[in-house]
């Protein structure tokens, strides 16, 4: 089964890498390659066949359905793995909202509340709260992205935002508004899919002075999913929800003792496949679309360079 390690596109200059996009900067544009990379715990774990075309044609169709709430960088699709963008300066902030406590990263509200935090990100949260509980309404936890300590995002408040003058309090109360508009339009059409959009991240950048949203929205890879129609009795007899999300892959590492520190496990190849098949079919439910399974006998990297070759032509 082929996968996407990474792809070096002649003529585009300097290659710029992050956990799971390459991209090349041109002019006012950037060309964002979706690798097949997984990462969580802000570590790269190995490779999942065909979640980067899933994260990018998933990605596409959420930019779709939320460009009347606020601009976005995408301007084409010319492969399952590719986005041409507008090359917006990034804030170097993650907008994280959460309808529901719940997770094992060190950045997850459950994580500090588990442990005896009653603020957390600044916000108090009152007692005999259970993991998964849905809060009485959605929270923001921002995060620095990838700015932190070894690289690992690092947890931020309101105030720590504006006393450091990352970004002015009228910008970070725009990025607040827009990211919880975004979270209930999630909601809803996740909802109609039989998923609960648990929780999410969203980054914003500045595209000729105006608020744009970049990077992905509504993924598996930003997002956590849980079945609706189950959650309630799962959330009862105290068993975790069932996920479509990466959040399966987190679980599995934490019950063998690893949460980001040292080097990880190799992922066994049944493991590889369940994380496939989620992205997969969380891109059906949410899309109504089945995902097509490029079949070719050239490589990944062959197909994107021939299909922004073409892109070039009808563009020029």
């Amino acid at each position: 089964m082929t996968i996407l390690k990474t792809v070096d596109l002649p003529g585009l200059g300097k290659k710029h890498q992050g956990k799971v996009r390459d991209f090349y900067i041109l002019k006012d544009k950037r060309i964002i390659v979706t690798t097949d990379r997984q990462s969580a715990f802000d570590v790269n774990l190995g490779h999942i066949p065909h979640k980067g075309a899933v994260l990018n044609m998933l990605a596409a169709f959420w930019f779709e359905k939320t460009k009347d709430i606020i601009p976005n960088h995408l301007i084409s699709v010319p492969d399952p793995n590719v986005t041409i963008a507008r090359n917006a300066e990034m804030i170097p902030i993650e907008m994280i909202v959460r309808g529901y406590i719940s997770g094992v990263t060190k950045t997850s509200i459950w994580y500090s509340y588990e442990r005896g935090e009653r603020e957390i990100y600044g916000i108090p949260f009152p007692e005999g709260l259970r993991k998964n509980q849905k809060l009485p309404h959605p929270v923001i936890t921002p995060t620095t992205h990838g700015g932190g300590k070894g690289g690992h995002d690092e947890r931020l408040t309101k105030d720590e935002i504006l006393k450091r003058k990352i970004v002015s309090k009228k910008l970070y109360e725009q990025m607040e508004k827009t990211a919880l508009a975004l979270f209930e339009r999630g909601t809803k059409i996740c909802s109609k899919a039989d998923l609960i959009l648990v929780d999410t991240k969203y980054e914003f950048g500045l595209y000729k002075g105006k608020l744009m949203l970049v990077d992905e929205i509504h993924t598996p890879d930003s997002s956590r999913f849980w079945i609706k129609e189950t959650y309630r009795e799962r959330f009862l007899k105290g068993l975790e929800p069932e996920n479509f999300d990466k959040e399966f892959l987190r679980l599995w590492y934490n019950r063998k003792g690893y949460t980001g520190d040292g080097k990880p496990l190799p992922m066994p190849k049944s493991l590889i496949a369940k994380v496939s098949k989620r992205y997969r079919d969380v891109y059906t439910m949410i899309t109504g679309k089945k995902f097509a399974i490029l079949k070719t006998d050239a490589s990944i990297e062959n197909r994107i360079v021939k299909n922004l070759i073409d892109y070039d032509i009808k563009h020029e």
